[in-house]
């Protein structure tokens, strides 16, 4: 995965790949997101029949191929003109989920049309205008997403610096600086150039600065009341991202959702927030056996996700490492992507000696 970021970063303008790659403030959260995989320890069983490999799993009643999601992003055809659809499609032939942000820059009828195959999910920013926010469910349950992951931890926007620096906006504009980067990194620039314009495609009228879509749009006065109006509204069923203390997880699973994502947005909203990986097996033991419990947050090949599968978690929400693939080779990235993380989880199950996903426990690993 980091020879795919790398040459990501060869690919991409710099503040595309900043965007992708940064995180808020002094970026510490990202940085122990990672730290806490680094130190994990696999304790293997020997002398098991590893012959035959599984890597299949369960997700909210269904049957997926591995335990990965690929999670929501904003932005996605910024990375790639592709975007969201070649996701969507690359998700479907790995027979994994995908969830559509509400700051995509695809339709969900679109998403849907992409990849009729798929498991798409939906992601919900709660903004002020709630008529607003009945209307994207609407749109998303015509397109067939059945499953709504609602993000909880934007009550105003975190502090991005390098976007601030790079003077990121919505759609990228090609100043003196950009100039000198689209002499470097034609072929990016070809595609923002020629294809089709890159705009929001649920998310109108908003100003092209980040913080500022955020700081305008997004309620800061959502409760645990809010939530019960939006699965009403949604009828299906219902996920909550950005889960980052376990009383929070209780009152969470009191109020009947169908799973909790411990994550602190990839660290891009409040620096120094809990570690995902460290936080997980305290969530997963309060709640877990009461509802579903995933993992997002610094993961970046097969073995990490082996490892918090076993700590806990049902499945692991991926975001950066398939934006990396995207901006390295488009559609066919996302695939490269994704066939490495199946490749590694394979490698590492029949290394642990476990025949399957299912057979993974807090047995075989112990974070050092």
């Amino acid at each position: 995965m980091a020879d795919v970021r790398r040459l990501a970063r060869r690919r991409a303008p710099r503040v595309v790949f900043d965007y992708v790659d940064g995180a808020a403030e002094g970026e510490l959260s990202t940085a122990r997101a990672a730290e806490a995989f680094a130190g994990v320890e696999f304790r293997p069983h020997v002398l098991r029949d590893v012959s035959r490999v599984d890597t299949g799993t369960e997700i909210l009643g269904r049957r997926v191929a591995m335990p990965v999601v690929l999670g929501p992003t904003g932005f996605t055809r910024m990375m790639h003109p592709a975007g969201e659809r070649a996701v969507a499609r690359a998700a479907a032939r790995a027979g994994v989920p995908y969830a559509l942000s509400t700051m995509g820059t695809t339709s969900a009828r679109d998403v849907a049309a992409a990849a009729p195959g798929g498991w798409n999910w939906f992601q919900l920013y709660v903004v002020r205008d709630r008529g607003r926010v009945r209307e994207w469910l609407r749109q998303a349950r015509e397109a067939g997403m059945d499953v709504l992951v609602v993000t909880v931890d934007v009550p105003v926007a975190g502090g991005r610096l390098r976007d601030v620096r790079n003077g990121m906006t919505m759609p990228p504009s090609l100043r003196w600086g950009g100039l000198a980067q689209a002499m470097t990194r034609p072929a990016w620039w070809f595609g923002f150039l020629t294809g089709e314009p890159l705009r929001f495609a649920t998310v109108e009228g908003a100003p092209d600065d980040l913080a500022g879509i955020t700081n305008l749009m997004f309620d800061p006065a959502v409760t645990l009341r809010d939530l019960e109006w939006i699965r009403a509204e949604w009828g299906g069923r219902l996920l909550v991202k950005g889960v980052q203390r376990v009383d929070d997880a209780e009152e969470l699973v009191a109020a009947g959702v169908d799973g909790l994502v411990v994550s602190n947005h990839g660290g891009r909203q409040l620096d120094r927030s809990p570690t995902p990986l460290e936080l997980l097996p305290e969530v997963a033991a309060a709640v877990g056996d009461r509802t579903e419990v995933f993992l997002d947050g610094g993961v970046r090949s097969g073995a990490d996700v082996a490892a918090a599968v076993a700590l806990g978690a049902r499945a692991c929400l991926v975001g950066r490492a398939y934006l990396y693939g995207l901006m390295a080779g488009g559609e066919a990235g996302v695939d490269r992507v994704l066939a490495m993380l199946r490749g590694e989880l394979v490698r590492t199950l029949a290394l642990l000696g476990a025949s399957g996903v299912d057979g993974l426990d807090a047995d075989v690993v112990r974070l050092r």
